[in-house]
């Protein structure tokens, strides 16, 4: 899709309330791309005119080569600019790239600054768990980003809030569990623990090897909630329970989830 408009600026959502005709949508077909008739359309809708219209004929070209040839998920001019001469520059640039091509875009990937990101999140996704902080006091693990928000949505209900959302996902071994715990019990906001864990691909018996070697590893000292259902339940309870450990095993994810709150409070 190739969006544009002659109304610059930050606000783009208050320009297409106040001006909904200033912003322009153009379906683009991915097999044939961008032609130069869609693009001077393009040039002409959104106010360039003249050699402008040349000029940014070939600058909205460039930025659609740019953004299949990187696989880019999004290229973001603004400005993009008419000088006193009649070109057409770019002024600013936001340029998100599919982290899915990596493999493609090595030299790209490879600049990335990792000291302006979460160091959370960046040790996180070196045990591909998706990890994103935040600033409540009960840690997270869920297996699945909609039981991950659901389970977010449950500690609120009873008044506390979640320190992070942290999807391990359907495939994680006992490694990245240890991992997954290791990044919630350095995390100081973290009063307490909820793991929350739905087995369907994801074995039980493997998360509780993981949380089990985690809190030996770590000398875990923050109370744990566990709630687990689904493949190898038995097993995974049985693990928890001849540990020794002082984990909280609630079968119930209301009250699982209550109780995390309130250990998060004392």
């Amino acid at each position: 899709m190739l969006v544009g408009s002659s109304h610059g600026g930050m606000s783009i959502e208050d320009v297409a309330h106040d001006f909904p005709d200033a912003i322009v949508k153009m379906p683009i077909d991915i097999n044939k791309g961008l032609s130069q008739a869609q693009a001077r359309e393009m040039a002409e809708k959104i106010g360039f005119m003249g050699e402008a219209c040349d000029s940014a004929v070939e600058t909205i070209l460039g930025l659609y080569k740019t953004f299949i040839d990187c696989d880019c998920t999004m290229v973001e001019i603004n400005p993009l600019s008419e000088l006193s001469d009649g070109r057409v520059v770019v002024c600013d640039a936001k340029v998100n790239f599919d982290d899915n091509a990596d493999f493609r875009q090595k030299w790209i990937h490879d600049q990335r600054d990792r000291t302006q990101e979460d160091p959370r999140e960046v040790e996180a996704a070196k045990f591909n768990l998706n990890y994103i902080g935040l600033d409540g006091s009960v840690g997270c693990m869920v297996n699945g980003a909609g039981l991950a928000m659901a389970t977010m949505d449950l500690l609120k209900l009873f008044g506390g809030s979640p320190a992070n959302f942290l999807d391990v996902g359907g495939s994680a071994q006992a490694e990245q569990i240890t991992a997954a715990f290791k990044i919630l019990d350095q995390d100081p906001k973290v009063k307490s623990i909820l793991v929350n864990i739905f087995g369907g691909i994801m074995r039980c018996d493997v998360v509780a090897e993981g949380i089990v070697q985690a809190s030996k590893i770590l000398g875990m000292k923050k109370p744990v909630v566990v709630r687990l259902v689904g493949t190898n339940v038995d097993q995974g309870k049985k693990i928890i329970k001849d540990s020794g450990l002082e984990i909280i095993a609630i079968d119930d994810l209301t009250l699982a989830g209550k109780k995390a709150v309130e250990l998060s409070m004392q």
